[in-house]
C-alpha cells in the first residue's frame, strides 16, 4: 500500500527547506566577516617587552595593551578589527578592509612611550605618571593646539621640574618614543622638525598636576596625539616580529575568482550524485544544500572571519561531506543486489554504514583539531572551517539525507523501482539464494591487485628513492613563512618582467634574484628578500608601487624567531596526527592495519613534499594545511578499505591458508574501488576547479591537494592493504591458524585478529 502521506511530508519538507534558505542565506553572507586576504588589510604581531629592565609582563599588562591597541584602531574608524593576546607575551592584530594601511601602521606601530627627559637624555618621568585617560587636546593662551596632560603626583613633576634645571639648557624634553641609541636631544635640537615633540625651558620648580605640550601641532595632530597617549601610555614597547599587508584589488579579485570556482566546483559535485546515483543522490544534494547553509550560519555565529584557505576548506567540506552519503548509498546498492526489500535493504545499509562514516570522519577529525591547535593566523582559520565541516556533515549526512531518504522508501512507491537507486534488475538475487554482500561481483573482478603487489611496492620504493635524491639536490622552496625575511607581491595591468620588478626594487636598497612571475600574461609577481623592512620602509614601498601601478603591493615580513616556531609547529602537528590516527586505527581495528595506514600516510605526505621540491613550487602555512588535510582524508579512504577487509574476516571463521588471505584483499579492494573513486572524484571536482579559476594566492595548496587525493587512493590500495597482507601473511605462518572476529568469544584462548 503506498503512502502518500510520507510522500506529500518529503515535498513539504524540502518547500520549508526552500524557504529557509532562500531567505536567510544573503543575511547570513552579509555577516560573515571576511579576512584581509579577501578585502585587504593588514597583520602584525608584536612581541610585548617591558620599558624598564626588570619589569615583568603580566596577563593584566598584555589586556591592557590589547585595550590600548583597540582605542587606538577605533580612533582611526575601523570596523570590527581583531586582536588577539597569544603565548610568549604576543599580541596579534588583524585589521581587514582598512582603507589607509599607512595611518594604520603608523599609529599601531607608536607605542606612545611618553618620557621627560633633561638635556642629557636622563628619563624624569615616563608614561607610569600619568593618569589614565587625562590627555585632551587644547589651545594655549594664543589659540594654538597643544595638549593638556593631568599627572598622578604633583610632587613627582616638581622633583623632575627640579633635576632639569640643574643641566645646561635647562630644557624638559617631552618625546615620544625615545631609542636609547639613536636618538639624544643634543642631535635633534637644531632640526626644522625634531624628533621630540616639545622642549620648554625650566626657569623654576613646577609642583602642578597639570602640564601643557606646545608644538607647531596643527588640530588635527594634537587630536591625535591625545588619543594615542591616551589609548598607549603604557610601560611595555611593542616590537614587531611578523606583519603582512594585503591591497584591497588583490582581495577582491581573490574572493570573486575563489567563490566562482567552488560554486561551479559544488554544482559539478550535484550533477555527478544525480546521475550517477539517481534517486538518493537528489536527496544527497538536498542535505548538501542544507550543510552548505549551517556551515555558513554556525561561521557566522562564532563570529569567525572567513579566509581565502577557510574557502578552501569550505569547498573541501563540501567533497568531504559527499564521502558519507556515498559510503551509505554503496551499501545500499550492495544490500538491494542480494535480494533484501527496498525497506530491509535501507536498514541494513544504514546499520553497516554508520561504523564506517564514523571511523572515517574522527581520523580526519584529528588531523582538523591538531592544525588548529597549533595553526596560526589563516591556518587556524582552515581548520576551524574543517571541523566545523566535518561535525556538520555528520550531522546532515547520517542523520538528515537518511530521514529524507527514509520517507521515500517507505512510502512504498518506489519498491519495484530500483532503478530510480541505480540498480539494474538483472544484478539483483534472489535473497533464498542466500548470496552476502561480500560475495557481489563487481566490474573489478578480472583485476588481480594482490597479483602485483611487488609490483607497486618497487614502484612506490623507486618513486621515493627519486623524490630523497631530489629533495637532497634541490631542497624545498621554502617560504618566508619558514626562513624568515620578507616576501613583496607586486601586481600591474601590464606583464611585468623579472628584470624591470628587480630594477623597481633595486631603488630601494632591496637585492634580490629570487623572483618568480605568475598570473596570465605574467602580470603578478613575488619577491622574497632575506632582509626585513622597517615600518616606514613598507610604507614607501607601498606608496611608490601603487603610484606606478595602481595597486598597493602584498608585503610580508617574518622574523627568524617566528621562522622557527612555524617550522617547529608543523612538526609538531604531523607527528601528533600521525600519533593520534594510529592509536584510534589500532583501537577500532589492530595495530597492523594502524601501522599499515600511518606507513601510507608517511608516503603520500613525502609524495608531495618530493613533487613541490621538483617543481620548486613555495612551500608555506597553507601547504603544511593541504598536508593535514590528505593525512585526514587518506586515512578516510584506507578506513573504508579496512572496513571492507574486517567484514570479509568476519565472515570467515578461521583462516589457514595464504591464498584466503590473498582472497580477502583483492575482494574487498574490488568492492570498494567504485566508492574510493566516486568519493575522490567528489572531492577533486571543487579542488580542481579551484586550481583552474582560484585565486593564485591558494594555487599552490590547491595543487597540493589534488596531488594528494590521486596518491592517497593509490595508497589506500596498492600500499596499505598490501602491507597488511604481507604482515598477516607471517603471521599465518608462524601460527599456522588464524582465528577471526566471528570466533573471537568461542576460542577465547586463541590469538585474535
Amino acid at each position: 500500500m503506498i503512502k502518500r502521506s510520507r510522500i506529500i511530508a518529503f515535498f513539504l519538507l524540502l518547500i520549508l527547506f526552500a524557504s529557509l534558505l532562500g531567505t536567510t542565506t544573503n543575511p547570513i553572507l552579509n555577516r560573515i566577516k571576511l579576512g584581509l586576504d579577501l578585502q585587504g588589510g593588514f597583520e602584525v604581531l608584536y612581541q610585548v617587552k617591558p620599558v624598564n629592565d626588570g619589569d615583568k609582563i603580566t596577563q593584566a599588562t598584555l589586556a591592557s595593551t590589547a585595550e590600548a591597541l583597540s582605542k587606538r584602531i577605533n580612533a582611526l574608524g575601523v570596523s570590527e578589527p581583531r586582536i588577539d593576546v597569544e603565548e610568549g607575551n604576543r599580541i596579534r592584530v588583524q585589521l581587514a578592509g582598512i582603507k589607509d594601511q599607512k595611518q594604520a601602521r603608523e599609529m599601531l606601530s607608536t607605542t606612545a612611550e611618553l618620557s621627560f627627559r633633561d638635556s642629557e637624555d636622563n628619563k624624569l618621568l615616563d608614561g607610569t605618571d600619568l593618569v589614565q585617560g587625562g590627555a585632551k587636546q587644547s589651545y594655549d593662551q594664543n589659540g594654538k593646539p597643544n595638549v593638556t596632560l593631568k599627572l598622578k603626583d604633583a610632587s613627582r613633576f616638581a622633583k623632575a621640574t627640579e633635576k632639569a634645571m640643574e643641566k645646561t639648557p635647562s630644557v624638559m624634553v617631552i618625546w615620544l618614543d625615545f631609542d636609547e641609541d639613536k636618538d639624544s636631544y643634543a642631535k635633534e635640537a637644531g632640526k626644522k622638525n625634531p624628533k621630540y615633540i616639545s622642549a620648554p625651558m625650566v626657569s623654576k620648580v613646577i609642583n602642578s598636576r597639570d602640564v601643557e605640550i606646545t608644538g607647531n601641532f596643527t588640530v588635527e595632530e594634537a587630536k591625535t596625539l591625545a588619543e594615542l597617549l591616551n589609548a598607549g601610555a603604557l610601560p611595555v614597547k611593542l616590537k614587531e616580529i611578523y606583519s603582512t599587508s594585503v591591497g584591497a584589488q588583490f582581495g577582491s579579485d581573490a574572493l570573486q575568482s575563489t567563490v566562482l570556482a567552488g560554486i561551479i566546483g559544488i554544482a559539478a559535485i550535484y550533477l555527478f550524485l544525480i546521475v550517477y546515483y539517481r534517486l538518493p543522490g537528489l536527496v544527497a544534494c538536498i542535505a548538501l544544500s542544507v550543510y552548505i547553509w549551517l556551515l555558513l550560519a554556525v561561521y557566522d555565529g562564532l563570529n569567525a572571519v572567513l579566509t581565502l584557505p577557510g574557502i578552501a576548506a569550505f569547498v573541501l567540506g563540501v567533497g568531504m561531506a559527499v564521502d558519507a552519503n556515498i559510503i551509505a548509498y554503496e551499501r545500499l546498492k550492495e544490500e538491494i543486489k542480494v535480494g533484501r526489500s527496498l525497506q530491509a535493504a535501507f536498514k541494513e545499509s544504514n546499520k553497516t554504514s554508520f561504523v564506517t562514516i564514523f571511523d572515517a570522519q574522527i581520523t580526519t577529525l584529528i588531523a582538523a583539531v591538531v592544525l588548529y591547535i597549533y595553526g596560526q593566523s589563516s591556518v587556524k582559520g582552515f581548520a576551524t572551517m574543517l571541523i566545523i565541516s566535518l561535525l556538520i556533515s555528520f550531522i546532515t549526512a547520517v542523520y538528515l539525507s537518511r530521514f529524507l531518504l527514509g520517507l521515500l522508501v517507505h512510502s512504498n512507491w518506489f519498491n519495484h523501482k530500483l532503478g530510480w537507486f541505480g540498480v539494474k534488475k538483472q544484478d539483483v538475487h534472489d535473497i533464498k539464494q542466500g548470496v552476502e554482500t561480500v560475495d557481489l561481483p563487481t566490474r573489478f573482478d578480472k583485476i588481480d591487485f594482490v597479483k602485483r603487489k611487488n609490483v607497486f611496492f618497487t614502484l612506490s620504493g623507486v618513486l621515493l628513492a627519486l623524490g630523497i635524491v631530489m629533495l637532497l639536490i634541490f631542497r624545498l622552496n621554502l617560504s618566508i613563512d619558514f626562513t624568515s625575511g620578507t616576501r613583496i607581491e607586486v601586481s600591474s595591468d601590464k606583464p611585468l618582467t623579472t628584470e624591470t620588478v628587480k630594477s623597481e626594487l633595486a631603488k630601494f636598497d632591496i637585492e634580490t634574484d629570487d623572483i618568480v612571475l605568475s598570473g596570465d600574461n605574467n602580470n603578478s609577481a613575488v619577491a622574497r628578500y632575506k632582509g626585513s623592512l622597517s615600518q616606514n620602509e613598507i610604507n614607501e614601498l607601498k606608496d611608490y608601487f601603487h603610484e606606478k601601478y595602481g595597486a598597493d603591493p602584498n608585503v610580508s615580513v617574518v622574523t627568524p624567531t617566528v621562522g622557527r616556531e612555524l617550522v617547529k609547529n608543523a612538526i609538531y602537528a604531523v607527528l601528533i596526527s600521525l600519533a593520534g590516527i594510529i592509536i584510534y586505527t589500532a583501537f577500532r581495528f589492530e595495530w597492523k592495519m594502524g601501522t599499515a595506514a600511518i606507513l601510507a600516510l608517511i608516503h603520500d605526505s613525502f609524495f608531495m613534499v618530493a613533487v613541490f621540491s621538483i617543481s620548486r613550487l613555495e612551500v608555506d602555512l597553507n601547504f603544511v594545511a593541504a598536508v593535514l588535510t590528505i593525512i585526514g582524508f587518506s586515512i578516510n579512504d584506507t578506513i573504508v578499505t579496512f572496513d571492507r577487509i574486517r567484514d570479509h574476516m568476519k565472515k570467515k571463521k578461521r583462516i589457514r591458508t595464504y591464498q584466503e588471505l590473498e582472497e580477502i584483499v583483492n575482494k574487498s579492494l574490488r568492492q570498494v574501488l567504485t566508492r574510493s573513486i566516486n568519493t575522490s572524484l567528489s572531492t577533486l571536482l571543487p579542488i580542481i576547479f579551484l586550481l583552474l579559476m582560484g585565486s593564485q594566492a591558494i594555487w599552490n595548496f590547491s595543487l597540493a591537494m589534488l596531488v594528494g587525493l590521486i596518491v592517497g587512493v593509490y595508497s589506500s590500495v596498492f600500499i596499505a592493504a598490501q602491507l597488511w597482507l604481507v604482515w598477516k601473511g607471517k603471521e599465518l605462518k608462524k601460527k599456522g591458524v588464524l582465528i577471526t572476529y566471528k570466533e573471537k568469544k568461542k576460542y577465547s584462548d586463541q590469538p585474535v585478529v
